[in-house]
This record gives structure tokens, sequence and C-alpha cells, in this order.
């Protein structure tokens, strides 16, 4: 076998959260150029049938269901049209997520409690609902989408309720991935640092300093570099890896 061969995804099936555009698209691309099939599971049902007919454009099966990441019955609901169209699910990409920016004594509770819902209950939930059946067949990879925010404090803007989900979430990677180790089940993380997606602030004039010159790569991401690290993840490739954290950001929690 070569060591490519690794990476193949052929006859598995994954299930992508978020995943009609940014980072979460360009993961569910990744892993059907690996010969997946890719469930993509989002809220917005044009963005998922759209990203669908581009997978499929790739030669793979794929799936759009219109899914709240936030709703366990919604989740559930997901994983049962999943298993009675495939009868697997091999990969769990959490990606769904969603950010604020704000001064924390300004930070309302109904802000606080969305990002949580989103970033950090959901990741839980879909672990749980997704496990349960990776859990029942021996076998499976979970991929978290953490963020190097998690690790650090971002600068120049204040969004503290979304670096702490992140925190939680690199927590509970390495907290189920101990618990579910003997079931067969491999949960880690990516940690991205700044990058270049839909709905990123990135190139607004006042955060050049700060997420662009202050990289020692001199430069921030784009989606399409973060798939590869998803892709190792959820493959073969990485059989022995479970609990990581793997920070892809230019360097920049170097300093």
């Amino acid at each position: 076998m070569s060591v490519l061969d690794l990476f193949k995804l052929d006859g598995k099936v994954a299930v992508v959260t978020g995943g009609n555009r940014g980072i979460g698209k360009a993961i569910a691309i990744g892993l059907a150029e690996a010969g997946a099939t890719v469930v993509v599971a989002a809220r917005d049902t044009d963005r998922n049938e759209a990203a669908v007919a581009e997978l499929s454009a790739l030669g793979v099966p794929a799936l759009a269901v219109t899914t709240d990441v936030t709703d366990r019955a919604n989740l559930v609901s997901m994983r049962e049209e999943v298993l009675a169209r495939f009868g697997h699910i091999d990969v769990l990409i959490n990606n769904a997520g969603v950010g604020i920016h704000g001064d924390s004594l300004e930070i309302d509770d109904d802000s606080w409690d969305r990002v949580m819902a989103t970033n950090m209950d959901a990741v839980w939930k879909t672990s749980q609902v997704i496990g349960a059946t990776m859990a029942a067949q021996g076998s499976g990879s979970i991929v978290n989408i953490g963020s190097m925010s998690g690790q650090i404090v971002n600068r120049p803007q204040w969004h503290a309720p979304y670096a702490v989900s992140k925190a939680a979430v690199h927590h509970m990677t390495k907290s189920l991935a101990a618990e579910w180790a003997p079931k067969g089940i491999r949960v880690n993380a990516l940690a991205p640092g700044y990058t270049k997606t839909e709905i990123a602030d990135i190139d607004l004039p006042e955060y050049q300093h700060y997420w662009v010159d202050e990289v020692p790569m001199q430069r921030y991401a784009q989606s399409w570099e973060i798939a590869p690290a998803a892709l190792y993840l959820a493959s073969p490739a990485s059989s022995f890896v479970t609990g990581t954290i793997l920070v892809i950001d230019g360097g920049y929690t170097l300093w």
C-alpha cells in the first residue's frame, strides 16, 4: 500500500456541519476528492443544494440535509436520514460556528447564549448523536473545528465568547478522545488562524497590522489550506492520532 492510499476515503460517509461555505465547504470538497460520500448538514437549504451540486460534480454521492445543529431532535433526524440512505457514518466534521465582536461589559446574554449554543453545545450534541452510531459500528473519526482563538486572546477586537467556546471545544476534543478510544472512535481538532472566508472581516485595514503583519508568514490562510489537515485527521493516515489539536496559523501563536 502506498502512503497516499492512506488518505483515501473510498466507501466512507462523512457528515460536515456548516459545510455549505467557507472552511466547511473547502473540507467537504477535500473529503469528496478523497472519495468520500459527503453529507452537508446546515441550515440554509439553498446553499446546501448548491454545495451538493458542486460535490456531485466530483463524481461522488452527496446529500444535503437541512439541519439546525443546536437542536438535538434535528440532529437525530439528520442522522437517521443519512443512515437510511447510506447505512453508516464514518467521519464527522463539526464545523458549524458563529462569532461576535464586542466589549465583554456590553455583550448581552442572548449573544453569549447564541455563540455557546452553536460553537460548543452543538459540537457536544452532534458528537453524541453521531458518536452513538460510530460506537455501534466500532469505528469513526470526529474532527472538530476549533480555533487558535481557543489558545490566545485576539487583538485588536475583543470576542471573549468566541474564544471561550473554542477553548471548550479543544478540551471537549481531548475528553472525548480519551473516553471513546476503546470504542474505535478517534477525536481530534483543528485550530485555524486567520482565514479568508465569505464572512470574515480579514481585509479591513484596521486589522492589517494584527492579522497579517504579526503573522510570521505575513499573510492569512485561504479555506483550501485548512482542508488537507482535516482530510489527514479524518483518514487512515492518522490512524494512531487522537486527542490532538492541530494548529494551522502561519506561526501566529509562536510569538
